[in-house]
């Protein structure tokens, strides 16, 4: 009589119980998601939602149209101002030699006088081509925060899909589920909605009349790095 009563009361609360699980109760087990997640928002049920993602910043900007435009941006402003640095020092390797030819035949004075403006040249163009190096790194810099910022939105929601709050890097987790890295999905998504971006967006200017941060004031002299004419 006892064990009749109790398997009523078993049968009741599962009664009970049947409509708070609903549907996705059953199939929870074999998606990898929550009971009851995501329904009624179009959510992929075969994403596993979890509140921590991970994905790999540096393939998912290499990996992308909008990060490989942005690296042979950056590739071919490199190349450009390698080749000016080259042609300045043969320049400068030129005139130094020429100096050098002509100075038997000129007075101390004035080769002195020569030589100092030669120093200057060369300290005046080092400083000038390491301005710019200087600015096609700060360009990188600013190129990939363009990245972040214009894909952060796509990242943003695909959080919202899988019902997660933070996005974490790859690199620095220890040990995760293969399931939650989003790097691969993340790339097609942000290719179909930013493209390749901006195109130059990245760009630094080369050449005699391109604007540089120099110094007002020299540093100090570097006897190993500038050319020096020879002696008295």
């Amino acid at each position: 009589m006892r064990a009749g009563l109790f398997a009523a009361a078993c049968a009741a609360c599962l009664m009970l119980l049947a409509p708070l699980a609903g549907p996705a109760a059953a199939q929870g087990p074999e998606t990898g998601q929550a009971p009851g997640a995501g329904q009624g928002l179009g959510f992929n049920t075969g994403q596993v939602v979890s509140p921590l993602l991970t994905i790999d910043p540096d393939v998912l900007f290499s990996g992308t149209l909008y990060g490989q435009r942005i690296q042979e941006e950056l590739r071919d402003q490199t190349e450009a101002l390698a080749a000016e640095n080259r042609e300045m020092e043969a320049q400068l390797t030129e005139e130094e030699q020429s100096l050098t030819r002509r100075r038997p035949t000129m007075q101390a004075d004035a080769f002195r006088a020569e030589a100092r403006a030669f120093d200057a040249r060369v300290q005046q163009i080092r400083n000038e081509q390491d301005a710019k190096e200087r600015a096609l790194q700060q360009i990188v810099a600013q190129g990939r925060d363009a990245f972040v910022r214009d894909a952060s939105p796509v990242l943003g929601r695909m959080m919202l899909e899988r019902g997660a709050a933070v996005i974490l890097d790859r690199r620095n987790v220890f040990l995760a589920v293969g399931a939650l890295d989003i790097t691969q999905e993340a790339i097609a998504r942000v290719d179909e909605a930013l493209g390749a971006g901006d195109p130059g967006a990245t760009t630094l200017q080369t050449g005699p009349e391109a604007p540089v941060d120099v110094p007002l004031e020299a540093p100090e002299e570097d006897s190993g790095a500038e050319a020096t004419p020879p002696a008295e």
